[in-house]
């Protein structure tokens, strides 16, 4: 039954009269919680969309398709294609729900930061700063690991690997052509779009949530019907991803089917596995280790179980390979392991965006393969300018499958090291190892939420409900009429 005093809703302060749209009844919902709770562990494999459907799924088509890729010498090319259509539709689908997820996130995260003196300048300084601090810890290690293990034990490649085909000239020609000050004026430009229907149409991603804050900022939540739109949209938005999470397990089984298809392990020689082998511990290093045990220092909490209880997430990123795509899951999971709402609508999103730690963690590798494939030594001052633009490049990489195959090049062209033949070796195999570094980026954005809500000590008091699906605070507070 609604109350006639006003409400205070989780995005901002709302007067009843003029903002009924908050309000949400949702009488079953403790019930449900509580039949939840009571039900035994292996009963998730039969929820749409658990971590265990994903897991099995994912097991399944790793099993099949090396099976079948091991024992078919000629896999037509058609069979991978048309398996790829589920998996690839859903992906789409995922896609679709990013661009109005982070627009609808990010201003009523902002509104909500408004009513604080300075709540939300602590939670922009706090995110900003741990992100650039992890991706320098990521970047650091990896060059170290690459300077003085993976380095020595590659192998100069023969002339004819390290001939380029007349197919790709063109491209990497055009690749090597970028600039370094280039890519850091689009950097910077890519934050404030000319026209912003056109980066609504294009997916600029960073340029809609910088939009995005502003709108949020200016909007005077307590008369604004554009608000209101705000909230109705997300409600549509998060009853589209609960049935897309649902069908996670069936999307991911067809999209690591397909590209296990594609996998040649007979083909994979010295170099080509030194790179694999490197790329993979470099990147379990820094999930494993490095984010954990920040964590730790930070929270005191157990960060195992924490990923653990944020195993959808990460497990739809390493079968999606897109960052972007696995926002909406990554959101719900950070809500349900009791980040608060705006903490999690404020700084998954924009992790997802800038916190590249997978991609930092690659690229110094892949130089140092082109470069020692080809009898190249780099010097100390080198693995300087590599560390440097590792860290930009990573910031400015969109949240989308292999898109850093062109900041590779251009890095590589900053310390002379030659574009050669082995780079198509990079390109056939990134896809493998862009689902490692995806799952890597996006754990370390669910590391984050936790760690930034207890550095900031902002917390919202809904932070452990569920109103990020609900839109909702709970009776108890609504009973106490706040304005």
């Amino acid at each position: 039954m609604e109350k006639s005093v006003g409400v205070k809703s989780q995005e901002g302060t709302v007067d009843n009269g003029s903002q009924e749209y908050a309000i949400r009844q949702h009488t079953t919902e403790e019930v449900d919680v509580e039949e939840q709770v009571k039900r035994p562990w292996w009963h998730s494999i039969k929820e749409p969309g658990s971590a265990l459907q994903i897991v099995i799924a994912a097991a399944l088509a790793i099993a099949i398709g090396l099976s079948v890729s091991s024992t078919v010498d000629d896999i037509p090319y058609a069979a991978p294609t048309i398996l790829e259509i589920p998996g690839a539709l859903w992906l789409r689908a995922l896609r679709a729900a990013v661009l109005p997820m982070i627009v609808t996130a990010m201003i009523l995260a902002v509104q909500r930061l408004r009513e604080l003196s300075n709540g939300g300048n602590i939670l922009a300084r706090w995110t900003i700063g741990y992100y650039v601090l992890t991706t320098l810890f990521a970047i650091v290690h990896s060059i170290i690991l690459t300077s003085l293990v993976w380095r020595t034990l590659m192998t100069q490649a023969s002339a004819e690997s390290l001939n380029v085909e007349e197919d790709d000239k063109e491209t990497f020609e055009e690749r090597e052509s970028t600039d370094i000050a280039d890519v850091v004026v689009q950097m910077f430009e890519s934050l404030i779009p000319i026209n912003v229907v056109n980066a609504l149409a294009t997916d600029s991603l960073l340029a809609v949530l910088v939009t995005s804050i502003v709108i949020g900022y200016l909007i005077d939540g307590r008369t604004s019907y554009i608000l209101k739109a705000v909230v109705e949209v997300e409600q549509i938005i998060l009853k589209i991803i609960t049935v897309l999470i649902k069908l996670a397990p069936i999307g991911v089984f067809f999209l690591i089917l397909s590209n296990m298809f594609r996998l040649d392990v007979r083909d994979i020689g010295q170099n080509l596995g030194v790179l694999i082998g490197g790329s993979l511990v470099n990147l379990a290093l820094h999930l494993f280790i490095v984010l954990p045990a920040l964590f730790f220092i930070f929270t005191r909490k157990n960060p195992y179980s924490f990923w653990f209880r944020c195993s959808p997430a990460w497990m739809t990123a390493w079968g999606t390979a897109s960052s972007a795509a696995t926002l909406p899951l990554s959101l719900k999971v950070v809500r349900q392991a009791g980040v608060s709402n705006t903490v999690s609508k404020f700084t998954v999103p924009l992790g997802c965006l800038v916190n590249m730690d997978g991609t930092a963690i690659y690229f110094p590798i892949c130089v140092v393969f082109l470069a020692e494939t080809q009898g190249h030594s780099l010097s100390p001052a080198d693995y300087v300018i590599i560390c440097l633009l590792s860290t930009l490049a990573s910031i400015g990489t969109t949240p989308i499958p292999s898109s850093s195959l062109v900041l590779t090049v251009m890095i590589a062209g900053s310390v002379d090291v030659e574009i050669t033949g082995m780079y198509a070796v990079i390109i056939a195999i990134d896809w493998f190892i862009d689902r490692f570094r995806t799952m890597t980026n996006v754990s370390g954005d669910l590391f984050a939420a936790e760690i930034i809500e207890r550095l900031s000590g902002f917390n919202d008091q809904v932070g452990h409900e569920d109103d990020a699906d609900n839109g909702v605070r709970d009776e108890r507070e609504r009973g106490h009429g706040m304005v």
